[in-house]
C-alpha cells in the first residue's frame, strides 16, 4: 500500500509540474479556441442576414417588374450587384434583367447582363446554366459565330444536350447544314429518346433534310 501510495503521489506531483510548465500555453490555446468557435457563429450569422437582405432585394426586384415598374426594379437590381455581388440572388436579378431585355430587343445590353452574371456566379454549374442563355441571346441577335464562341467556352458535358441544340441552331444561321446535323443528331443522344426535345430535334434534322432537298 506504501508503494501505491508513493506512485500516486509521484504522477500527482509530475501532473503539478506539467501544468505548471504548460499551463500557460493550454489556457492560450483554449482561448484561441473560443475566439475562433466566436468568430464562426459571428461570421454565419453575417452570412444569415446579408442573404436575408438580398432575398428581400430580389423579391422587391421582382415584383416590382411583374408590376410594370422597371426602374424600380432596375435600382433593386443595382443595390443587389453592388451590395450582394456574391449571393445568388443578385445573379438571378441581373438574369431577369437580360429576360427583360431580350423582350425588349437590347440584346447587347442583355449580353452585358448575362456577362456580369457569368462573372460572379457562385458555381460552375450556374457559369455553364448562363453561358447558354447567352449563347440564345446571340443567336437571337443573328450572330450565329458569337454564339458558337460562347459554347466553345463552357467544359465539355455541362447541359451537352443544349450545348448542342445551340451549337446546331447556330451553325444553321452560318449555312452549315452537315455541320448542324451532326450536332443535333449528338443533341439527341445525350438527352435520349425520352426526352421532351427530342420531338423537337428531329424535326430541326427534318428540316435541314427538306431544304437540302430544295438547295439541290
Amino acid at each position: 500500500m506504501a508503494f501505491d501510495a508513493y506512485d500516486d503521489y509521484e504522477q500527482s506531483e509530475r501532473v503539478q509540474k506539467w501544468l505548471r510548465e504548460n499551463g500557460l500555453s493550454i489556457a492560450v490555446g483554449i482561448a484561441i479556441g473560443l475566439v475562433g468557435i466566436f468568430g464562426l457563429q459571428q461570421w454565419r450569422k453575417h452570412q444569415a442576414n446579408n442573404e436575408a437582405a438580398a432575398a428581400t432585394l430580389y423579391q422587391q426586384a421582382d415584383v416590382a417588374l411583374a408590376s410594370g415598374k422597371p426602374e424600380a426594379a432596375t435600382a433593386f437590381t443595382d443595390e443587389l450587384m453592388k451590395d450582394y455581388a456574391k449571393s445568388p440572388y443578385a445573379l438571378f436579378a441581373v438574369s431577369d434583367r437580360a429576360k427583360q431585355q431580350v423582350q425588349d430587343k437590347q440584346f447587347d445590353k442583355a449580353i452585358v447582363s448575362l456577362q456580369w452574371a457569368v462573372a460572379h456566379a457562385g458555381s460552375p454549374v450556374l457559369k455553364s446554366l448562363v453561358q447558354l442563355r447567352i449563347a440564345r441571346v446571340q443567336l437571337a441577335k443573328g450572330d450565329g459565330q458569337a454564339a458558337l464562341a460562347t459554347l466553345e467556352t463552357m467544359p465539355a458535358g455541362d447541359y451537352a444536350g443544349m450545348n448542342q441544340e445551340l451549337r446546331g441552331d447556330a451553325l444553321v444561321k452560318l449555312g452549315r447544314a452537315d455541320d448542324a446535323r451532326k450536332a443535333y443528331q449528338a443533341a439527341m443522344a445525350a438527352l435520349g429518346e425520352d426526352a421532351p426535345q427530342h420531338a423537337v430535334l428531329q424535326m430541326k434534322i427534318d428540316d435541314l433534310a427538306v431544304a437540302g432537298k430544295q438547295g439541290a
